[in-house]
């Protein structure tokens, strides 16, 4: 039996082993397929440090969603606080339902309960609900629909009645300066935005005055206003400017420059707050020093959620600056 040639026999211990493969370079290697027309895949090395894991991309996921669910609960916020006003006033609906004349003063009296408990105001509550008797005990309303719609008619002529004084007191001398004046938050720069784009309107050369120099904000969303209505606008200077003297420089300007009207924004204050409402009335007597008589009109700007608290800031307001 012929044995195997050494040759054969030694063949896979002799054979050379290949050489080890080259060391790969961290970061992304593209590797092309033989077929051109597919596409490319994209491949990394097994020791890349440029990896995304899983674990990154759900911290990702997990952002996104406490972003949506803070969002979500900011929102259920405003919309419960006004929940209580709501449960409030519809009181009223179950009180006319089952309304008989027998029961008029005990329906009134939890009407008036109701009307106060909503932020209507003693007097205003006190108004609506002798009306409501007398028309009743005059045999006008005969059914909870028609007290319903009384009352809806006297809330509606209290909103909709305007006051003895609205148009602005503007005089004949220019330039007539206006300030807006009002607790934070307000909506005084904006207000001002609004009626500086109506007096444009008008034909009256209007100015600006970025009298907040408080608020990091405020002089920019200013200047936006001032371009949105064509206005011109007077900005604070150096660091640190006082209200007082960018009032002051707005209504020279006016004054030189034949402006009809400067309207000077201010900062918000508390009415509460003593040294602050004093400042307001360091920013009142640097105009009247540019022109005798100025400011010609102060408004005061009233948050409508505020409630009965707008009472106390407009008897503060005028107090110290009117």
């Amino acid at each position: 039996m012929a044995s195997p040639s050494p040759s054969s026999h030694h063949l896979s211990l002799l054979a050379k082993p290949s050489p080890p493969p080259p060391p790969q370079p961290l970061g992304l290697r593209f590797r092309f397929p033989p077929n051109r027309s597919a596409a490319p895949s994209l491949s990394r090395p097994a020791g890349s440090r440029f990896r995304c894991s899983a674990s990154q991309t759900g911290f990702f996921n997990r952002l996104g969603r406490l972003i949506k669910e803070k969002a979500k609960s900011d929102v259920e916020k405003i919309f419960s606080g006004f929940s209580k006003t709501r449960e409030n006033l519809a009181v009223i609906d179950e009180l006319l339902l089952y309304w008989n004349l027998a029961d008029t003063d005990r329906v009134l009296d939890e009407l008036e309960e109701a009307l106060l408990v909503a932020d209507f105001g003693p007097r205003i509550t006190v108004r609506i609900v002798d009306r409501l008797r007398e028309d009743i005990l005059a045999g006008k309303l005969k059914s909870g629909a028609e007290i319903k719609d009384t009352l809806k008619k006297s809330v509606l002529e209290l909103l909709t009645t305007k006051g003895s004084k609205t148009e602005l007191q503007l005089g004949f001398r220019k330039p007539a300066v206006v300030m807006i004046v009002g607790v934070n938050g307000g909506g005084k720069t904006t207000s001002l935005g609004k009626l500086a784009n109506r007096l444009k309107r008008e034909g009256a050369k209007v100015l600006l005055a970025a009298g907040d120099t408080f608020r990091a904000a405020a002089s920019d969303q200013l200047e936006i206003w001032a371009e949105r209505t064509g206005c011109e606008i007077v900005l604070a200077e150096g660091e640190k400017p006082k209200a007082s003297s960018v009032l002051s420089r707005a209504v020279k300007r006016g004054k030189e420059q034949g402006f009809d009207v400067v309207l000077c924004d201010t900062s918000g204050r508390l009415h509460t707050n003593y040294s602050l409402m004093e400042e307001l009335v360091a920013c009142k007597k640097a105009v009247a020093k540019v022109v005798p008589g100025a400011p010609n009109e102060i408004l005061l700007v009233l948050d409508g959620t505020t409630g009965l608290n707008m009472l106390p800031q407009a008897r503060e307001f005028n107090d110290v600056i009117f």
